[in-house]
């Protein structure tokens, strides 16, 4: 299966906004010190940057010179980024990029063109999709830490509220993460949804309280609009989207980029919702005998109500 691979590519959408947080330590993966700096960059240094972000298996596996001729910018850009991270040298984040790509360094064609030149069949099909879902699941595992994923559940746990919000593809990815809470915390509810809007649920809302976003590439105005206003309310802000660029994680207190890498024309939500079950799951090991009886009580409803 490993030569289906050669026919799918990364779709990412890279814009010019992101974040540094205060008091952050050093970030996870390259992307993620990208983002920590992106917003401070030059234009120059944020082409090199936006290449390096979308062109992994390259900096893993070409050198400085053949980069900067694929890309038009300079050797002394890119190794004036690579310090800028945190790294010696360039050489040392090639070396690192190569250790997170792993058995990952496959070259990439161009995806619509994969679509329509590679076999039709329906099995050539799924074990495209479900070859490159496993890789987003085996990045988001190796690139996702065990400390940022406690410290953002730790939020979760001690929030007296929870409001989820997501728009476009994420919407019905919102309302499953908000239909499962439901089981077993009565403080999570989602942003407009049952004719309540995002303003009232903000203005129902205390400083501590957590705001969940999940938005994907093109960014729904709205979804990163609330980020922004729920940091200024003092809400805890917990972004999932898939690049760097994206413009709500310059107000995460917990951002998570999640593999998001696809044989199709659409960002994938595979990785992100193994991500987000796994949150789950850690909350209702954290909220313990009071999360078992409440899931037992809402079993014992349905079934008396026949949903089931």
């Amino acid at each position: 299966m490993k030569h289906l691979f050669q026919e799918l590519t990364t779709h990412k959408t890279f814009e010019t906004l992101s974040f540094r947080r205060k008091g952050d330590s050093v970030p996870d993966t390259i992307e993620d010190r990208i983002s920590a700096e992106y917003v401070n960059l030059s234009a120059q240094l944020r082409r090199a940057a936006d290449y390096v972000a979308s062109n992994p298996v390259d900096v893993a596996t070409r050198s400085l010179r053949a980069m900067a001729q694929s890309s038009g910018v300079s050797p002394a850009t890119f190794s004036r980024l690579a310090r800028i991270l945190g790294f010696k040298d360039y050489e040392s984040l090639r070396e690192t990029q190569r250790a997170a790509m792993g058995e990952r360094l496959v070259p990439y064609a161009d995806r619509a063109e994969a679509l329509r030149r590679g076999d039709q069949a329906p099995e050539t099909f799924l074990h495209r999709q479900a070859g490159i879902c496993t890789q987003n699941i085996a990045q988001l595992e190796r690139t996702i830490s065990g400390a940022r994923l406690a410290a953002a559940v730790e939020a979760l746990h001690g929030a007296d509220k929870v409001l989820l919000v997501g728009l476009l593809g994420s919407a019905g990815i919102a309302d499953y993460i908000g239909y499962q809470a439901q089981f077993f915390a009565r403080n999570w509810s989602v942003a407009g949804r049952s004719g309540a809007s995002t303003a009232a649920a903000f203005a129902s809302m205390s400083p501590g309280d957590a705001v969940i976003v999940l938005t994907k590439s093109p960014y729904a105005e709205a979804s990163v609009r609330a980020v922004r206003v729920a940091r200024t309310n003092g809400f805890t802000t917990i972004v999932l989207t898939d690049s760097h660029a994206c413009p709500a994680l310059e107000v995460a207190d917990h951002p998570f980029i999640v593999p998001s890498q696809t044989a199709n024309f659409f960002s994938s939500y595979t990785a992100t919702l193994v991500l987000i079950e796994t949150m789950m799951s850690m909350l209702v090991s954290r909220v313990g005998p009071e999360a078992e009886a409440r899931i037992r009580a809402t079993e014992e409803q349905t079934r008396k109500l026949t949903e089931v």
